[in-house]
């Protein structure tokens, strides 16, 4: 018998700012522990899906050498389903690039997410000079 519980709205949301802050600072294993175990992750959407934790983990590995923070701007949900905007900043070296994209999540009974597809482009990717060598003068 399939469970037909829903998530509470503020279990998504949790779940959503627990995400940001893990993608944030947090390891590749701390991002996983959020999905269910069969999850896909779609990023960007369109492409071949990460499925199962292995793949997820894999998926977000790259993050964890970059200095990075992100901000959530709108959130809404309904049923099993959330969709988000948000931002995060990548720092590199004399410059931030800032991606924005719309995610869509669908979550479990418990407020695991079951699936998530990134809505972006190259267009959504915004790259501003900080020239930090004028800042140390």
């Amino acid at each position: 018998m399939t469970d037909t519980t829903l998530p509470s709205r503020d279990q998504m949301r949790d779940t959503v700012e627990r995400y940001l802050a893990a993608i944030s600072d947090g390891t590749p294993d701390q991002i996983a522990d959020l999905y269910a175990p069969d999850a896909t992750v779609e990023d960007p959407a369109g492409t071949a899906p990460h499925e199962g934790r292995d793949a997820i983990v894999d998926f977000y590995r790259p993050l964890s050498v970059l200095d990075r923070r992100t901000r959530l701007k709108d959130f809404r949900a309904t049923g099993y389903t959330a969709a988000f905007r948000f931002e995060v900043d990548v720092l590199v070296p004399g410059r931030c690039i800032t991606t924005a994209p719309i995610d869509v999540m669908t979550f479990d009974a418990s407020g695991r997410i079951t699936s998530m597809r990134a809505i972006w482009s190259s267009e959504d990717v915004h790259i501003q000079d900080t020239d930090q060598s004028k800042e140390a003068q």
